[in-house]
């Protein structure tokens, strides 16, 4: 079964959080601080993380951070942001920093279990009970995506992505050369349907094209008004 990290200071946010997910069959784990929250995560990196942004010790975004940079499965932990605010730029800052989702307190359980699966299979990694997904191999130039192991490398040197920007980045290795507006690229990226805004899915490929920007890569093209598509990668 997946492996759920709550990182939560309010021990009933934690209580909450971790009843909702065991009737759903996930495991989960605990930590109360950000910093024994990120020891956690390094030592047995678990299958997503719903983490508090405002946390002693550590903050939820310096954890994510911290985490986004430890290299190796740590480094790939996707991570689901709680918060008592529900201002945009807060959201925005959240997915920039390696998030992939964002939800606000108060907060309903069911959603939250919905969403926690949402980022599981844009990750592709299975949330219960399907059966294990069969390996999918694409290839474009010198991009490469492995589909079961949720790897990415080009040229092969890997290229570590959250679960979100691997959706993203999937849907378009899918239709290489093909415009793909922010709607067809929601649809892709995202398990459930949901609402997600233009500056969202704009501050995800942005996070993409820098990780690539770092091998001297750029295979995600913008066509103003239209879209983003998959270029030669040549």
């Amino acid at each position: 079964m997946p492996r759920i990290l709550i990182v939560d200071d309010d021990p009933a946010i934690r209580d909450v959080v971790r009843f909702a997910l065991d009737r759903a069959g996930f495991g989960t784990e605990e930590a109360s601080d950000g910093a024994a929250g990120l020891a956690m995560a390094r030592a047995s990196p678990p299958d997503l993380m719903v983490l508090d942004v405002m946390l002693p010790e550590m903050d939820g975004t310096e954890l994510c951070r911290a985490l986004r940079s430890s290299g190796g499965a740590a480094a790939r932990v996707p991570v689901l942001f709680l918060s008592a605010r529900d201002d945009e730029i807060d959201r925005v800052v959240g997915l920039e920093i390696g998030g992939d989702d964002y939800l606000t307190k108060p907060f309903s359980p069911r959603e939250l279990v919905a969403r926690v699966k949402a980022v599981l299979r844009r990750g592709a990694v299975p949330a219960p009970p399907p059966p294990a997904p069969t390996p999918e191999v694409l290839r474009h130039g010198r991009l490469s995506l492995d589909n079961g192991t949720a790897r990415v490398c080009w040229d092969g040197r890997e290229v570590v992505l959250t679960a979100t920007e691997f959706g993203l980045l999937r849907t378009l290795l899918r239709r290489p050369g093909r415009v793909l507006d922010r709607d067809a690229l929601m649809d892709g990226a995202y398990a459930v349907e949901r609402i997600v805004s233009d500056r969202t899915i704009d501050s995800h490929i942005r996070r993409l094209r820098g990780k690539f920007a770092l091998l001297g890569a750029a295979p995600v093209e913008t066509l103003p008004g239209f879209g983003y598509r998959l270029g030669p990668c040549d």
